[in-house]
C-alpha cells in the first residue's frame, strides 16, 4: 500500500514546473489540479489551437501556458513532473526526459497521490470494463458506501480530488466519496508507479491496441500494472481459466481471487462461478438465480462474478445484492436489446471495439443464430476469432467501414457476407439475411472514427435504423 500522504505531494507541487501532455478531458483536469496547488503548468498537445476544445483553451485564463501543434516548446527536459494523458503514446522527447530522471506519470497516478488512503477498486480488461465498473459502483452505493465512479468510464478522478483555493476548493475531509471505483484502460495503466488498488480486476485479455504496443505481451503487461503495487490484504480478481490473467495477478502480493464457469470448456473450481441456473459466491455459499439477474448472457455472468469479488470485503448483504442485480440493466450501446421486428431481435453492442469483445457478444446471445454487423477502423488485431465465432453461430455478416476488406478476407465463406456503405443499408441487409428466431447484432470489432464521431453516434444510428424497420 502507498505510504505517501496527500499533504506531502500537494506541497511538492508548489512552485514546481509541471508539463501536462495531451489536453483532452483528463489532461485539462490534471493541468487545473496542478495549477490550483501552485505549480507552474505548461499544457502541450500535438493538435493545433483550432482543434482544441474550449475547455483546453480556457486553461490560459487560469495561468497555464499552452504549447500547441507539437511538444518542442513544452520544455519537457526541464520539468519537475510530467503528466501524460492516456491518449498520448510515448515519443522521443518524452523518453529522453524520462531517461534524464524526470518523473513521468499518468493522470490516474496524479489523482491517487492526493488521496492515497482512499480505497481504490480498479477494473481493467479487454472487454466488459464499463459494465463491471458501473455495477461495482451500484453495489458499493447500495451497501452504504459513497463511491466515485469514473476513470476511463467518464470523469477523470483529477476533477474531484482536493483543491486548496477558488470556488472549487475542497480538502481531504470534504470529499464526496469514500471509495474510488475506476475503469482503467491499458493506456491509463501504463504509468501508475504507486497506485495500489485495494481490489483490482483483470476481466480478460485478447489482442487489442496492437497499433500502440510492441506486441501482445506488452499490452498484457500494461493491463497487469494494476496488480504490481498491491500488498497483503489487497485482492487481485481474475478469470481462473486465463493463464495470462493469473500470471499478471501474481505480479503483486495481493490475494488472487478467481472466477469462471462451472461447466463447459473452461469449467473449474473458482471462488465465484456460474452455470445456467445461478451465479454463486462459493466462499459464502450464496447463490443468485440468473432468472433474477437483469444482465443477460454468459459474458455478463462473468462480469457479475468479478463485481461480487470486488465488493466481497464489504460483507455484502445477499438481499441488497439481489436487489441491485435485479435492476441493473447495463449501459447504453453494450449489448442492449433494441427491438423485435418480424421474429428477429436486434442488439446494439456498438461499444465493442475489439475482436475479443465482439466474439464474447456473439457467444453470449440467447438466440442460436446471429447476423453480425461489423467493421470500422482497423486496430491491427487478428479477425480469426471472429471467423470462428461466426462458423459456430453465424447466419450472415454485414460489413461497414475501412476494415471491411480485411474482415471479409479473414472470414471468407464461413457465412454469407454483404457490404454496406451506410448504417441504414447495413441494417436493411441484415434484416434481409435474418430468419425468425435469429438475432441481428451490431458489434463492430473496430473503432468508429472512419464513419462516426464515436461509438455512441454509431450505436444511435443503428438504433434509429432498426426502429425504422416495419414491425
Amino acid at each position: 500500500m502507498s505510504t505517501g500522504t496527500d499533504s506531502r505531494f500537494a506541497a511538492s507541487l508548489r512552485g514546481a514546473r509541471v508539463v501536462v501532455v495531451g489536453l483532452g478531458r483528463s489532461g485539462v483536469a490534471a493541468a487545473e489540479l496542478c495549477r490550483a496547488h501552485g505549480a507552474a503548468v505548461v499544457g502541450t498537445d500535438g493538435a493545433p489551437r483550432e482543434r482544441l476544445s474550449a475547455e483546453a483553451l480556457a486553461l490560459e485564463g487560469r495561468g497555464v501556458k499552452l504549447a500547441l501543434g507539437g511538444h518542442d516548446d513544452a520544455g519537457l527536459e526541464a520539468a519537475s513532473l510530467v503528466v501524460v494523458s492516456p491518449g498520448v503514446p510515448a515519443f522521443a522527447a518524452l523518453r529522453a526526459a524520462e531517461a534524464r530522471g524526470v518523473p513521468v506519470i499518468g493522470e490516474l497516478e496524479l489523482a491517487y497521490r492526493f488521496v492515497p488512503e482512499v480505497p481504490v477498486v480498479a477494473i481493467t480488461g479487454s472487454n466488459g470494463k464499463s459494465t463491471t465498473t458501473t455495477l461495482v459502483g451500484e453495489l458499493v452505493a447500495a451497501l452504504g458506501g459513497k463511491p466515485f465512479v469514473g476513470g476511463n468510464l467518464g470523469t477523470p478522478p483529477s476533477e474531484v480530488v482536493p483543491r486548496p483555493a477558488g470556488p472549487e476548493a475542497r480538502g481531504i475531509d470534504t470529499l464526496g466519496f469514500d471509495t474510488l471505483v475506476l475503469e482503467v484502460s491499458s493506456f491509463q495503466a501504463e504509468r501508475i508507479p504507486t497506485l495500489a488498488p485495494r481490489r483490482a480486476a483483470l476481466l480478460n485479455l485478447s489482442p487489442n491496441h496492437l497499433d500502440r504496443y510492441d506486441g501482445y505481451q506488452a499490452y498484457c503487461d500494461a493491463k497487469g500494472n494494476l496488480f504490481a503495487q498491491q500488498g497483503p490484504g489487497d485482492a487481485a480478481v481474475v478469470p481462473g481459466y486465463e493463464a495470462a490473467c493469473v500470471a499478471q495477478a501474481h505480479r503483486g502480493r495481493g490475494a488472487v481471487v478467481t472466477f469462471g464457469p462451472r461447466n463447459g470448456e473452461f469449467a473449474g473450481k473458482y471462488d465465484y462461478t456460474f452455470d445456467r441456473e445461478a451465479i454463486v459466491d462459493e466462499a459464502r455459499g450464496v447463490a443468485y438465480a440468473r432468472r433474477d439477474v437483469r444482465l443477460a448472457g454468459d459474458h455478463n455472468a462473468l462480469n457479475v462474478c468479478a463485481a461480487l469479488a470486488l465488493v466481497a470485503d464489504r460483507a455484502p448483504d445477499p438481499e441488497v445484492v439481489r436487489e441491485v442485480l435485479a435492476r441493473f440493466e447495463g449501459l447504453p450501446h453494450r449489448n442492449v436489446r433494441v427491438a423485435h421486428r418480424r421474429g428477429v431481435t436486434y442488439y446494439d453492442d456498438s461499444k465493442s471495439t475489439s475482436v475479443g469483445a465482439s466474439v464474447a457478444a456473439v457467444a453470449g446471445l440467447a438466440e442460436e443464430r446471429v447476423v453480425l454487423v461489423a467493421g470500422g477502423r482497423d486496430k491491427q488485431g487478428s479477425y480469426v476469432p471472429l471467423r470462428d465465432a461466426l462458423l459456430a453461430r453465424g447466419r450472415g455478416l454485414v460489413l461497414i467501414g475501412e476494415a471491411a476488406p480485411l474482415i471479409a478476407a479473414t472470414v471468407g465463406d464461413a457465412v454469407p457476407t454483404a457490404h454496406a456503405g451506410s448504417m441504414d443499408d447495413a441494417v436493411a441487409l441484415a434484416a434481409a439475411m435474418a430468419q425468425p428466431g435469429d438475432a441481428v447484432l451490431l458489434s463492430p470489432a473496430c473503432s468508429s472514427f472512419d464513419m462516426f464521431r464515436d461509438y455512441k453516434e454509431r450505436g444511435d444510428r443503428f438504433v434509429a435504423a432498426v426502429l425504422a424497420l416495419p414491425e
